[in-house]
């Protein structure tokens, strides 16, 4: 069993800057990415960012270019978020994704239970 844990949400001004956390763990033979999505009372659920493991390559959705950042530590099977220059619009509950196996041939795709990220003066 996988577990995935974020943590680092909270309430900031606009135009301040969070840190977001998610670590994974528990049987992973291997990680394909790690990802953040974002959902918004009444919005679907939309992609943040993610870190493809093998290729050690990003993305990120066209809102959030260029303000946020992401990163990972491998040891620890974590990722981090660095959200800089919040808009009220980045409020949402955040939430990590993993994929990838947990054996050679069991894929894996877990969620985190989300973390509150509220920007507001």
């Amino acid at each position: 069993q996988v577990q995935v844990v974020e943590s680092g949400g909270g309430l900031v001004q606009p135009g301040g800057s969070l840190r977001l956390s998610c670590a994974a763990s528990g049987n992973i033979f291997n990680i394909v990415h790690m990802a953040w999505f974002r959902q918004a009372p009444g919005k679907d659920r939309e992609f943040v960012a993610r870190f493809l493991w093998s290729a050690v390559s990003v993305d990120y959705g066209d809102s959030v270019k260029g303000r946020f950042t992401i990163s990972r530590d491998d040891a620890k099977s974590t990722v981090y978020l660095q959200m800089n220059d919040l808009k009220p619009e980045d409020t949402a509950v955040y939430y990590c994704n993993i994929r990838g196996y947990i054996t050679r041939f069991e894929s894996l795709d877990s969620w985190g239970q989300g973390t509150q990220v509220t920007v507001s003066s």
